[in-house]
């Protein structure tokens, strides 16, 4: 009578998750852990590039409360906020229902307006100092109607607010897909019976539509309210390395590149600045967080 092999069973060791995990584990520690512990260590000190430095307390954070260029960076950061989150909140979910349908062509519209999501921003950056510049296109267009020259990059202002377009226009793409997803598990039949009881296209919208993707409108305002008060490289690339009018266009990162970097930089300093950023930022997502359970209660 044959006897049947059972197969043997071969016993894992306690040490083989972590052989697994060892690689993200790593990664994470060298360029996640180790230069957020350094920043907080670096805050109270007063180290330099060169320097190593010497532990002064709070005396970092004692002086940015009379730093001028540290509430101006404050205060643009804050705007840049103000002006990029609810745009990104509204025109995305508008986009996801313009391409929702499946109709001839949509394919390619959607491709394109995720397109600028995946291009660098680098490359970005190049075009709208293009189109922006004092010998731009859009100024070029304007001379020829008859209009002035408009100074896009060279004004405070305005150089916040194309940096501000610019980061709408790049976002516009990647929170359209996530609105996509959160519609697609709309219930039809909630826009056929709001139909049947006369709603019209705008009150289907307000009453059904919105209050649908409301998580989906929290997570997009979170996330879209970390990257905007973090913004660098927009504001960077259109104002070019010496920066905008006397300054006036330094976001708080953009004082942390410039307070840090160079052979005499004030790391030190610098690190306090991240250390702030990283509590606003952590502050950002907790009044999000807590505004959207007062709404569920």
């Amino acid at each position: 009578m044959a006897t049947t092999a059972v197969p043997r069973v071969r016993r894992q060791l306690p040490s083989s998750p972590w052989l697994f995990a060892a690689p993200g584990l790593l990664i994470t520690g060298a360029f996640v852990l180790y230069p957020f512990v350094s920043t907080l260590v670096n805050a109270f000190t007063d180290r330099r590039t060169l320097v190593p430095g010497e532990f002064v307390g709070l005396a970092n954070f004692r002086e940015l409360l009379h730093d001028e260029m540290f509430w101006t960076g404050l205060r643009n950061s804050t705007l840049y906020v103000l002006g990029v989150v609810p745009a990104l909140i509204v025109l995305p979910l508008l986009l996801a229902l313009l391409v929702q349908k499946n109709i001839p062509g949509i394919t390619f519209f959607r491709s394109a307006f995720y397109t600028p999501v995946v291009a660098s921003i680098v490359v970005v950056g190049l075009i709208w100092v293009w189109l922006l510049d004092e010998r731009g296109l859009v100024n070029a267009v304007l001379e020829t109607v008859g209009a002035g020259r408009i100074g896009f990059l060279s004004d405070q202002w305005l150089l916040l607010l194309s940096a501000m377009a610019v980061t709408v226009w790049k976002g516009l793409g990647y929170y359209m897909i996530i609105y996509l997803a959160a519609l697609g598990n709309v219930p039809r039949e909630l826009h056929e019976a709001a139909a049947v009881d006369g709603a019209g296209p705008v009150r289907r919208f307000l009453s059904v539509t919105v209050p649908a993707v409301r998580s989906t409108m929290v997570l997009v305002g979170a996330l879209s309210s970390v990257a905007a008060f973090k913004v660098f490289s927009e504001v960077y690339l259109l104002a070019g390395p010496s920066g905008g009018p006397a300054g006036e266009d330094t976001t708080l990162v953009m004082l942390v590149q410039r307070t840090g970097t160079g052979l005499t930089g004030r790391v030190g300093y610098a690190s306090a600045i991240s250390v702030v950023v990283f509590v606003v930022t952590v502050a950002l997502m907790l009044l999000v967080l807590r505004a959207d359970r007062r709404e569920e209660s």
